[in-house]
């Protein structure tokens, strides 16, 4: 069953994560480990993920932007006539 929105499945979202996640490893290890300078040096690799993932999405590896089509019917943020508070 696909999904009918992509969700960031996307390489720019993929890789932006990963090296995100590498990132958070290194600075929780340095920072059980009780060394400042390593733990920054994680939150720099952070840091790059988003840059690499935007960069990407810039390249055009990112997913667009698409405004989904209302098919009619009534979506979670409008009430009823039965339950608006009557």
């Amino acid at each position: 069953m696909a999904a009918q929105h992509g969700h960031g499945h996307t390489p720019a979202a993929w890789t932006g994560v990963i090296i995100a996640f590498i990132g958070c490893c290194v600075a929780g290890g340095f920072m059980v480990a009780a060394n400042t300078p390593g733990f920054w040096v994680g939150m720099a690799i952070v840091a790059v993920g988003v840059v690499v993932g935007g960069v990407m999405k810039l390249m055009g590896l990112g997913q667009t932007y698409e405004p989904i089509a209302r098919t009619g019917g009534s979506t979670s943020g409008e009430q009823s006539g039965a339950h608006a508070g009557v």
